[in-house]
């Protein structure tokens, strides 16, 4: 049975001590410039909200984990765009979609594509949210993916993968020539941020797949 914890707010919605992780992520989920804690009394998170900082004591490594999870998340930028791919076998059938990191409402989707590669699909996930925010006229929305290969291939404008090109990968190198010449024809300001999955959870866009 998990432990009880009290979490503080100094700076939220509304700030106090909560008992559950529920109510307080409601006070601090999405508000810039949240501050909160958990604690494992009741004393402790009294002392910690009337003092305005948490009360130095030695924490085991979980306990540790733990709390950087729940101080993390204030980390989010929540009016945002989170990409992700479906990919049954790698290579494999691919399909993506855009998602509002803060509803989950789906922004735009591609539907599956024969032979392709979970990097190959976050790189076409990534220009298509790049596209469709410029037609938003969003120029400075964040956009969050979870794959470090495919930010990489989005700033070097070039898609750098071993798959083969044949008549069964032809749609997807179709799409990423196209996606390419799209990022050398146009500008952006919009941030291409990493999405922390060990620290915040899968991303928003995930397809549930593992």
């Amino acid at each position: 049975m998990a432990k009880k914890k009290y979490y503080v707010v100094w700076s939220g919605r509304k700030t106090g001590i909560f008992n559950t992780w529920a109510e307080c992520e409601r006070q601090v989920k999405g508000f810039q410039g949240a501050r909160f804690k958990s604690f494992e009394s009741k004393a402790e998170a009294e002392a910690a909200f009337s003092t305005g900082r948490a009360p130095t004591r030695k924490t085991s490594a979980n306990q540790k984990s733990s709390q950087a999870k729940e101080e993390s998340i204030s980390d989010v930028v929540w009016d945002s765009v989170s990409v992700d791919v479906g990919c049954r076998g790698n290579p494999g059938i691919v399909e993506y979609k855009g998602v509002h990191t803060q509803t989950g409402e789906i922004l735009f989707s591609h539907p599956e594509i024969h032979i392709g590669t979970n990097n190959m699909g976050e790189f076409l996930a990534i220009v298509h949210g790049l596209a469709w925010l410029k037609q938003q006229g969003k120029d400075e929305t964040p956009i969050y993916s979870d794959s470090k290969t495919a930010m990489k291939w989005v700033k070097d404008k070039r898609v750098n993968s071993s798959l083969k090109r044949d008549k069964d990968t032809e749609y997807i190198w179709t799409l990423v020539e196209r996606a390419e010449k799209w990022l050398k024809a146009n500008t952006y300001k919009n941030p291409i941020l990493k999405w922390r999955t060990e620290l915040w959870g899968e991303i928003k866009a995930d397809y549930g797949r593992k």
